[in-house]
């Protein structure tokens, strides 16, 4: 299979030489292939936002690599980061990120305007991925006038309009009810399943993480253990989790 992402000796420290530092990430490795719905699991200050940060290029890792596309941004300038980004990844943020003085269909294109692609190309794009998330009704409204569960769809869209080489989801369904929240990990599945979507996603919640295939528990910085789904389904690979995860209390 092909390496999307890899996480090469990774660490992450706050404070300068000298002064009291704290290492949040504490050299971590590992990869993702192709075609993957990988979760990543931690309690609140495990490490688990630093490193999506440094996955997503928002920051940078004091030492190690990550290679995307078997490129390390490491080695790119601030304009060519910018540019990396807008093409490889797509993110999903737990508070849905949109501009509400931009009706639904602007804030999808969003990314494909910033890189001067032409309107004319942009509209077939947006409508394809609308289509796939069944939001193509909502693109004239505005991010206030649609419910919760419909601007993550928003936002997954605008994540997955340029195709990017893998999707990054940051609590992605924190910030929804249970129901508008199953909908979207189904979707997502569904997505990661049908469409070959590889995705990465971060999460503190068991319900989340068992529609990954392969989930990585990360704790005080280090990425210790992993569960893989093995063929099970989605709701023997919950009870799984829940077992794992009272037994590591």
């Amino acid at each position: 299979m092909t390496e999307i992402l890899r996480v090469d000796q990774v660490t992450k420290t706050y404070g300068k030489r000298g002064e009291k530092q704290y290492q949040a990430l504490k050299g971590i490795n590992f990869a993702v292939n192709s075609g993957e719905f990988v979760a990543i699991m931690g309690a609140s200050g495990s490490g688990k936002t630093t490193l999506l940060n440094i996955l997503s290029t928002l920051d940078k890792p004091t030492t190690g690599n990550v290679f995307i596309n078997h490129e390390d941004n490491s080695t790119l300038n601030a304009n060519q980061l910018a540019d990396f980004r807008s093409k490889q990844i797509g993110f999903i943020f737990q508070d849905f990120n949109l501009l509400e003085n931009l009706t639904n269909r602007e804030n999808i294109a969003l990314p494909l305007s910033l890189r001067g692609i032409s309107p004319r190309k942009i509209d077939p794009l947006v409508d394809k991925i609308a289509t796939r998330l069944g939001i193509k009704e909502i693109l004239p409204k505005y991010p206030a006038e649609v419910s919760g569960g419909q601007k993550q769809r928003v936002a997954a869209a605008r994540a997955l309009v340029h195709e990017p080489a893998i999707l990054l989801a940051d609590e992605p369904t924190g910030a929804l009810d249970s129901k508008s929240a199953r909908e979207l990990l189904y979707t997502m599945a569904d997505l990661n399943q049908n469409d070959g979507i590889t995705t990465l996603m971060v999460t503190h919640d068991p319900f989340a993480a068992s529609f990954a295939s392969r989930i990585l528990f990360i704790k005080d910085g280090k990425i210790g253990e992993q569960m893989l789904k093995n063929g099970q389904s989605r709701q023997e690979f919950y009870h799984l989790l829940i077992d794992h995860l009272d037994t590591d209390e």
